[in-house]
């Protein structure tokens, strides 16, 4: 000290200091060693605290006034009082809050989006192969719908209960699937199959040879009428023989039996007996056998070598026929799309139907098909009296009994039974 007064005390609190004595009650500590104003000593020493006290810095800096050339007021802080800049190092001031860190907490459910690759949910996956499942058969069925070629055929007879479909297989040499010289078209497979209101369906083969009255001609064979007036007279035709109102008819060319077996990988035949047959082409060891396209039309086709003839004939049509429907159901061509545009292509290239049969329309036909031809269907011919009569100069003809008018009418009606029908 400069002035040896023995006065620990600083020059400002000495009593002959000038002056009014400072307020000390808002004074701060200065140094480490120092003690706040109004602590107890102990032993003559100041006693330190146990922990130096922490204190927040103030939300805004205080403006101090010097005493230095001012009187003091009351509330003025002591002029030894430190800056702001002279802090204790021991009371930091503490971190200002974030105001993200709350939504960063675990337990907060408001998180910020991850990035990353987005996951698709699994009913968007649904929706969209329910989509794909729906738009191909969709699309398929209008273009096999678009490719279909249509010919005037029905009479607009009167309309009779159920639906009834006449099947015609044209054996026209012009498509170049047969080798001979014979010209124009003929009808080789004739069919009548008939979906009742209640009952079996029935799928009824009539020989080609039956005699019959054609309207506008007369007495003939009922292939007569198409290969004389083509579709519409064999409607006509088959109208007036069975008292059915035919609301379907469907044509196939003989060069589409090849294609269409073909398209499926080929058909499984049955025949229990050897044949070698140079006008039909067939060849043939009693069994079973796989056969492809060519092989298939021979065998449709094959009538002389047959020991029952045209009946003979009529019933290994019927087998190509089945067998295909067969092919068409399984999973491999079903669920195939490339099989299905094959057989699409193959199909409606050698079909022939009146304009109002569609695609939906044949899909309804080759399920009666399948039923027709199943344990619950009818299969066969109606009632014949005679194999080979003979009518004027027309050779051979197949002759129906009596009772076929009752035979048509019980078929009509979904009344046939399995001993109707003469096995065919």
């Amino acid at each position: 000290m400069s002035e040896s007064t023995g006065d620990p005390r600083p020059p400002s609190f000495r009593p002959a200091a000038p002056g009014r004595r400072p307020d000390t009650s808002g004074a701060r500590p200065v140094g480490a060693g120092a003690q706040p104003a109004g602590a107890a000593a102990v032993g003559g020493e100041a006693q330190r605290p146990a922990h130096p006290r922490r204190t927040a810095r103030p939300a805004a800096p205080v403006r101090r006034t010097s005493v230095r050339g001012a009187a003091q007021g009351p509330d003025s802080p002591p002029a030894y009082a430190p800056s702001r800049a002279a802090a204790p190092s021991y009371a930091p001031a503490p971190a200002a809050a974030s105001p993200h860190r709350a939504e960063l907490r675990p337990d907060d459910s408001r998180r910020p989006p991850r990035r990353g690759r987005r996951r698709r949910s699994p009913l968007a996956v649904l929706l969209l192969l329910l989509v794909v499942l729906v738009a191909w058969p969709v699309g398929l069925a209008v273009w096999a719908d678009s490719r279909i070629q249509h010919v005037e055929a029905l009479s607009g007879a009167a309309d009779t209960p159920g639906t009834t479909y006449l099947l015609a297989g044209s054996d026209s040499r012009a498509d170049g699937a047969v080798a001979d010289a014979t010209e124009g078209q003929r009808s080789d497979t004739i069919m009548v199959m008939h979906v009742p209101e209640s009952g079996p369906t029935a799928l009824v083969s009539l020989p080609r040879d039956t005699l019959v009255a054609i309207p506008g001609v007369g007495e003939n064979k009922l292939n007569a009428a198409f290969s004389l007036g083509g579709p519409p007279l064999l409607v006509e035709t088959v109208e007036a023989l069975t008292g059915l109102g035919v609301d379907h008819y469907v044509e196939i060319g003989m060069g589409g039996v090849s294609s269409v077996v073909d398209a499926v990988g080929g058909v499984e035949l049955c025949l229990d007996y050897d044949v070698e047959d140079e006008l039909s082409g067939l060849t043939w060891t009693a069994g079973c056998a796989q056969a492809d396209g060519v092989t298939a039309l021979a065998f449709a086709r094959m009538r002389y070598a047959d020991p029952n003839g045209d009946i003979g004939r009529t019933e290994r049509q019927r087998q190509v026929v089945s067998s295909v429907v067969k092919e068409v159901a399984e999973p491999a061509t079903a669920f195939n799309p490339a099989a299905q545009v094959r057989l699409v292509e193959a199909g409606t290239g050698a079909l022939l139907t009146d304009p109002g049969t569609g695609i939906v329309d044949l899909g309804r036909m080759a399920w009666a098909f399948r039923a027709a031809t199943g344990p619950d269907g009818l299969v066969g011919t109606p009632p014949i009296a005679d194999l080979d009569h003979r009518a004027g100069n027309l050779g051979s003809t197949v002759l129906l009994a009596e009772d076929a008018p009752d035979f048509f009418a019980r078929l009509r009606d979904g009344e046939l039974t399995a001993e109707d029908l003469q096995a065919g």
